[in-house]
């Protein structure tokens, strides 16, 4: 099996014994944007991670070939399986609780003046809550049967943009919010001691745009803005307590 995810194919299994019509899974921008060259053409469903370019790290390596097992496994069934796959970005919105992600991490940090400026990174950005719309839109329209749909909400958003949405829209919330740029050479040193700092060094001055046109076009789905979804997670963030006083 190699680096193919057990669990992953168990899954796929049990639903084609169990008669199951449709899975939707629930992959990656890792599995589309990674190991190609970056071109002013925003990266669509049609594009795949070369996970043997470049310095490609185990995360995303790993969601590829989950991805990517996840469509062989459905080419070798000959159609007794639908298959469905949704690759979000970054995912913001609304948290439950202490227990987030890395991309949540970005906007708490930044609120709680953890670092003394922000790094020269961007990233695409999506509200969760309209991700689990897709995957719901995924799950019942028959024009989703064995496509890939990239959950993005518009453009990349840079940490300046970040910052500047919260010192503008959250007031005296946002007042530890810096408004220095990092050099890259400061960013690489701290991630010597910060793994979650170590994970974004590669994509230190890199710009990946990506389109949301073929969700929209094909199951109708609306995405709120990036601005939209930076709030909503300062606002949970600030509402359950999750930053310094």
């Amino acid at each position: 099996m190699g680096l193919i995810p057990r669990n992953l194919l168990r899954v796929r299994k049990a639903a084609r014994d169990a008669k199951v019509k449709r899975v939707v899974m629930t992959s990656s921008f890792t599995a589309i944007g990674y190991g190609q060259t970056i071109t002013e053409k925003p990266f669509s469903e049609e594009n795949w991670t070369d996970p043997n370019v470049g310095k490609i790290g185990a995360y995303v390596k790993s969601k590829t070939i989950a991805e990517r097992s996840a469509w062989d496994f459905i080419a070798r069934e000959g159609g007794k399986l639908e298959l469905s796959v949704v690759n979000p970005v970054g995912v913001l919105g609304p948290v439950l609780g202490p227990d987030y992600s890395t991309s949540i991490l970005i906007v708490q940090r930044l609120l709680d003046g953890q670092v003394p400026g922000y790094p020269r990174l961007s990233f695409g950005f999506v509200d969760v809550r309209d991700v689990a719309d897709l995957h719901l839109r995924a799950m019942t329209s028959p024009a989703a049967k064995g496509q890939r749909f990239l959950a993005v909400a518009g453009k990349s958003m840079s940490m300046k943009e970040i910052a500047d949405v919260l010192r503008h829209r959250m007031g005296e919330t946002a007042k530890r919010v810096p408004t220095k740029v990092l050099p890259d050479w400061l960013v690489r040193l701290v991630a010597i001691f910060d793994p979650a700092v170590g994970q974004i060094v590669p994509e230190l001055g890199k710009v990946k745009q990506a389109t949301n046109e073929k969700a929209k076009k094909v199951l109708g789905w609306l995405p709120r803005s990036n601005e939209d979804a930076v709030i909503a997670t300062a606002e949970s963030l600030a509402r359950l307590g999750l930053m310094k006083k």
